[in-house]
Order: C-alpha cells, then structure tokens, then sequence
C-alpha cells in the first residue's frame, strides 16, 4: 500500500491558552508528563533530549495496568508552532517495537503537530498522523484505527484542558 492510498488521520482542539503556554504544555517534561496520553494513563518516566535529532522516550501505564514505552524522534522543532517527529512503540532502550496491542499496526508514524492563533487568548492544537512505508497490512490498520484514535486524542486533549485550567 503506497502512501497515496492511506489517509492521514487529523484532529484538532482550540484551547483557552497562548501558543506559548501550549508549546511549554507540549515540549517540558514535567509538564507533558501531567497530561499527555488518554484518560486513566499516568507517566511513569521520561527522557527527553529536545533537539532537532534528538528523543524523547517514556514509558507510560494503561488505566488497566499496561506498561507501554514509546518515543518521537524531533524531525523539526519550530517554537512555538510546530513540532514533527517519528513516533513510534519502543522498548526501554529506544529500540522499536510493535503496538503491544495491534501487531499489524504501523511501526512509525509521521507525526505533526501545530499551534495555531486563534482568537484571543486562544489557540488551535492539530495533530496530524501518518504512516511511514506502511505495509497493505499497516495502511488497513491504521485507517481502521481512526475512530479510536479519535476517542485517545480526545481524553488526550481533555487531560491538557484540566491541566491547563489549573
């Protein structure tokens, strides 16, 4: 399956913040680590070297008791507007893996993130997600994935409204 024939996944929220207090929600691990990932999920740890090339790595527990490690690496760092990396399921050590729940899932997604103006005070958060060289198989995960990837961005972004709120 060619790129051409997968869609790429895209979801947006506007948030009651700056671009600024959302750039430090999505780049500083002490922030990132009180938000990120879907409802029930906790950061257990987290390494992040914050450079163009760099990783971040971490490992994150499942409301029901999944240890999932994964990692992005920074592909292009434009503060505070846009952030591209290749995101992926890791091991302890940064080494790739396979979705611990999906093994037909894509091993590495192009994953662009950007922050947007909106009105004041507000700004608009898009994520976008797209396999790189997915197998047919991938590609048909992947696109059958939407609606629950979906359901995750949103307590994804629920999470970072109640920490933002704060």
């Amino acid at each position: 399956m060619n790129k051409t024939q997968v869609r790429e996944f895209v979801i947006s929220r506007v948030f009651n913040a700056t671009r600024e207090r959302l750039w430090k929600a999505l780049t500083e691990d002490e922030e990132t680590a009180q938000w990120f990932g879907p409802k029930g999920a906790t950061t257990l740890s987290s390494k992040n070297d914050f450079r163009t090339g760099g990783m971040r790595l971490w490992a994150m527990k499942a409301a029901d008791g999944l240890v999932m490690w994964g990692k992005w690496k920074y592909k292009e760092i434009t503060p505070p507007s846009k952030l591209v990396f290749v995101n992926s399921f890791s091991d302890a050590q940064g080494g790739t893996t396979r979705h611990p729940l999906a093994a037909s899932w894509p091993l590495e997604l192009l994953t662009t993130m950007t922050l947007e103006e909106g009105g004041p005070g507000q700004t608009k958060f898009t994520v976008h997600w797209l396999p790189i060289n997915p197998t047919e198989e991938e590609g048909k995960a992947f696109m059958a994935g939407f609606d629950s990837m979906k359901g995750g961005w949103g307590g994804t972004f629920e999470r970072l409204e109640e920490f933002l709120s704060k």
